[in-house]
């Protein structure tokens, strides 16, 4: 491996960066793989996603919803296919973003290298591109098979604006660092909200927010008393078919 130097930052600016655009219709299909719990999928995933899609000129970006994880950091994991579904219908309106259930169906413990892996055998005439928080990119140096994951994908990192980032000892052909606007949303502050009551519209696509209702996904019994039931009761029932879509 070569000596590392600093990843590339392509910051997102007034001015704006110049994406990584070469219009060779030849060109090998660029793939984002964006993995994660969604518990639930957010803006914030949502905006990674298309900032890092037009910034690389990703023909598609497929989301990874994570298997049956029964409990994580103490907490419980709300069942895999409400976490599928969701990211299904936060995606839907996007022609470039996709959802995969590779994770899902191998069952047992979810690593990065098996997704690459998995994906690698899917498309094995494309680039992928891995996107992570940037915060997450010096943990890689100790993931299992952290050495074949440089080889499998680029990985991306998402950063917010103004927060400095070490990357000392990661390989500046395997990694790049974006900028993306800020947004001061969490799964954790989500679930949060709902299983007080709070509203958690325009946190979460409305879609999802309906899908959470219908089912109480982390709604205590005192929560479902509260705003959140009307929109369960009167707009849920009126989308459970592009739920199965």
């Amino acid at each position: 491996m070569s000596q590392a130097k600093e990843p590339h930052l392509h910051a997102v600016d007034e001015a704006g960066a110049v994406p990584v655009k070469d219009g060779d219709p030849k060109r090998r299909a660029r793939i984002g793989i964006m993995g994660g719990t969604f518990d639930p999928i957010h803006h914030g995933h949502l905006v990674a996603a298309s900032e890092v899609q037009y910034y690389f000129d990703l023909d598609e970006v497929i989301f990874v919803p994570t298997g049956e994880q029964p409990f994580k950091k103490d907490r419980k994991v709300t069942f895999a296919e409400h976490r599928y579904l969701m990211t299904v219908i936060a995606t839907a309106s996007n022609p470039r973003f996709s959802v995969s259930r590779v994770d899902i169906e191998r069952g047992g413990t979810t690593y990065t290298v098996d997704t690459l892996r998995d994906l690698r055998k899917e498309h094995p005439d494309a680039d992928l591109y891995f996107i992570t928080g940037a915060d997450v990119l010096p943990q890689i140096l100790n993931w299992k098979d952290n050495e074949e994951l440089w080889g499998l994908a680029h990985f991306v990192g998402v950063n917010r604006p103004g927060h400095l980032l070490d990357t000392s000892g990661l390989p500046q052909d395997a990694v790049s660092v974006v900028e993306i606007p800020a947004m001061a949303i969490s799964s954790t502050g989500i679930r949060n909200r709902a299983h007080a009551g709070v509203p958690v519209w325009y946190l979460v696509p409305d879609g999802v927010v309906q899908y959470i209702n219908k089912y109480h996904l982390y709604i205590t019994n005192e929560a479902k008393t509260t705003s959140l039931a009307p929109v369960a009761e009167n707009q849920a029932s009126g989308d459970a078919g592009k739920e199965e879509e």
